[in-house]
């Protein structure tokens, strides 16, 4: 079976996941900063996890480009990162609400790592399947940054607890190392296509 329709469901839930999110978000009680100010941490919680879901989406559309068939472990696979991804709105809603409390940032912590392990699986069943020699699996190799976010995730759970705003932060480093789409599928595939 080819990616197509994997690719199509996934994007339409993320898109999804994304619109429910932005509904979440409140209008301001009130037409002057003071007003302003007190959605801040709403939107602050909603602009991390959009771009966190903006890296989801870009590097798993990368993934999937270099992959030729999916098997029924992948598209299981696929459902389960997508069942932590369909958390983010709600724990995004809890932080956004309770800024300054421990556990919205833990269990926040809890969703991203949860959704970097499945990440992780959904990878690992597609180079299973395809082979330690497919363009994924020469691509990712050692996977530096995919073994440092759930360290830093690990981290930052426990961290929520003593003072949230350092859970923040870590989950802001893990955003800005995933930044940048995965260049090593991008350039796995340009040679690919270059020696056909």
């Amino acid at each position: 079976m080819t990616t197509t329709r994997l690719e199509a469901f996934s994007d339409a839930v993320i898109a999804i996941i994304m619109t429910i999110m932005v509904l979440e978000l409140k209008i301001p009680h009130g037409a002057d900063m003071a007003a302003l100010r007190a959605t801040a941490p709403a939107f602050v919680a909603y602009l991390v996890s959009f771009v966190y879901l903006g890296i989801y989406w870009n590097n798993h559309h990368h993934m999937l480009q270099a992959t030729e068939q999916v098997s029924g472990g992948i598209l299981w696979a696929n459902s389960h990162l997508l069942f932590w991804l369909s958390l983010v709105p709600a724990t995004t809603a809890w932080v956004g609400e309770n800024p300054t409390a421990s556990l919205p940032a833990a269990v926040y912590g809890i969703v991203l790592l949860c959704a970097a392990i499945a990440y992780t699986i959904l990878q690992r069943c597609i180079i299973a399947f395809e082979g330690a020699d497919s363009v994924l699996a020469t691509a990712v190799g050692r996977d530096l940054k995919g073994r440092v976010s759930p360290v830093l995730y690990v981290a930052a759970i426990p961290l929520a607890f003593v003072r949230p705003w350092i859970s923040y932060t870590l989950f802001v480093v893990v955003a800005m190392l995933w930044l940048v789409p995965d260049r090593r599928i991008e350039h796995r595939l340009n040679e690919a296509s270059s020696t056909r």
